[in-house]
This record gives structure tokens, C-alpha cells and sequence, in this order.
């Protein structure tokens, strides 16, 4: 059923607990790829000077330590599911998250993108948005969403 599947990964503990459910979708379904993205969401001098007085140089430093950081993240999250028996590829690009996974999933005939929430709700909802919502209402292929235990906050 599910030959390509794609797995957007942000760097945090929650957007990791999708993995365990890739893995046993993988694993179920016999799936022949399965590619784990990370966005990294790009630096200006707009952008840093909330820091202060910014260069191009300080700029293109820590822009360059945010793919290293990525490319380390995302090699150290394949070999931990190597060990667990599963094969995977990286893919780090460039832009807004929600974009980039939409457009990558159509670009490279994705079957299935498994994805955390972050469980937010309320004003932080609001003001921050929603990747896992965008890729959902989006997207052109299935989306699992799933809600990482203890992180979604109730409201009375």
C-alpha cells in the first residue's frame, strides 16, 4: 500500500515520537523508502538583528552552524533507526517548514507523511500557527497526525 514515506522531523523530542509509528508502518507494510526531512528555516539580517548589531558574516556563520546542526540531527536519527532494523534517507532543505514538506511530499510521489503535533492551542496556537495543520489541510497525500501522549493541554 505505502511504498514512500516521508517523515518531517523539527529537532524536538515530541516531533520524534512519530517515529515509532513509522517504524512499525515501515516495517508492517513492507515499505521500500522511507525519507526523513528536515526544514531549516533561513536566517536574514532582519531576522538577527532582534540579537543586536548583525553582520553578513555573523549571518552566513550560524546559518552554516543550523545545516551542520540539521545534517548531524538527521544522521544520528538514521542510524538510530538502522539499529532498530530500518533503513532510511535524509533530505535537509531550505524554507518554511509546512511548504517545503508539501512540496517535497508532490515532488517526490510521497504515499504517506507521518508527523507529530505539537499540541498547541489557544493564543499560542494563534500566533505560532501550525505545521502539522497546514501539511494536513494541504496536502495531497494521506497525513498521519498524531499527538505525541501528555503534550496536548486540556482546557476546562
Amino acid at each position: 500500500m505505502y511504498q514512500k514515506i516521508l517523515i518531517p522531523l523539527d529537532g524536538s523530542e515530541l516531533a520524534e515520537c512519530s517515529l515509532e509509528h513509522a517504524e512499525a508502518i515501515a516495517k508492517g507494510c513492507n515499505v521500500a523508502d522511507v525519507i526523513l526531512l528536515r526544514v531549516v528555516e533561513p536566517f536574514s539580517l532582519q531576522t538577527m538583528s532582534a540579537l543586536g548589531e548583525v553582520d553578513d558574516d555573523t549571518i552566513r556563520r550560524v546559518r552554516q552552524q543550523h545545516h551542520e546542526d540539521a545534517n548531524n540531527y538527521l544522521a544520528t536519527t538514521q542510524k538510530s533507526l538502522k539499529i532498530q532494523g530500518l533503513s532510511a534517507q535524509t533530505v535537509k532543505v531550505e524554507g518554511r517548514p509546512a511548504d517545503e514538506i508539501l512540496t517535497y511530499s508532490e515532488k517526490n510521489k510521497v504515499d504517506l507523511v507521518i508527523m507529530s503535533t505539537h499540541g498547541r492551542s489557544g493564543l499560542s496556537h494563534f500566533f505560532f500557527g501550525s505545521v502539522a495543520e497546514k501539511v494536513s489541510r494541504h496536502s495531497r497525500v494521506p497525513v498521519l497526525l498524531l499527538t505525541p501522549q501528555g503534550c496536548r493541554k486540556v482546557t476546562p
